[in-house]
Order: structure tokens, then sequence, then C-alpha cells
């Protein structure tokens, strides 16, 4: 499986950014996506996961009731609303074809494929 992130990009606090991720390649294994993201000296933080159908859902606390986390077939996506200045990261996309499981879903180590990241950065 490939991923392709993208829709990253500067936003003023408050606002909104709608983040993609392409997946391309064996796509009907990828049981579980996620979106992680990452600033420079911390390490990866879980967002938001998604199994595939029928499609339960599982966020972070620190973005839960502002972001959603989707997915059709090929392409994931991440709508980012109120966004924060702690919401600045290069958010990254992930699969595996490990069923599903909120509490698994939150270890990165669980995902055999990321993409590149996008980076999203929140002006006050």
């Amino acid at each position: 499986v490939q991923l392709q992130a993208s829709g990253g990009g500067l936003v003023q606090v408050g606002g909104s950014l709608r983040l993609a991720c392409a997946a391309s390649g064996r796509t009907d294994s990828a049981n579980t996506m996620a979106w992680f993201r990452q600033t420079p000296g911390k390490e990866r933080e879980f967002v938001a996961s998604i199994r595939g159908l029928p499609g339960q859902k599982y966020y972070a606390n620190s973005v839960a009731g502002r972001f959603t986390i989707s997915r059709d077939k090929n392409t994931l996506y991440l709508q980012m609303n109120t966004l924060k200045p702690e919401d600045a990261a290069v958010y990254s996309c992930a699969s595996t074809s490990r069923r599903w499981n909120a509490s698994a879903s939150v270890d990165p180590g669980n995902y055999d494929y990321w993409g590149q990241g996008t980076l999203v950065t929140v002006s006050s």
C-alpha cells in the first residue's frame, strides 16, 4: 500500500483544514487507517483511527469533537475544525492490515505503511 498525504497549509486559530491521504496498491488490505502527528523533538502522537466498513472511529482526547476522520474506498480524510496552536504539526497517515481495535490503533508500531506527512501550521 502506498500512501500520499496532502492538504496541509497555514491556517489561523479557529480555522479549518481538510487533509487527504490517497491510497494505492493493495488498498483492500488497509483494514485500519489512522492519522498521527509529530512536532520537532516530540514523539509521534496518535490523532484518530478508522476501521473499514462499518467505519468505527477512535479519537485522541485532544481532538475529539473538533476533528473528524473518514474514508472512502481509496482515500482517508481528516477534517480539522476549530484549530488551535497546539494542533500545528506534521500530519502523517498510516495503514495496516490488522483488524481495527481502538486501543491498539493508537500505537504507531502497529502500522505497516506510512505516508510522507503534510505540514499544518496554525497562526495566532
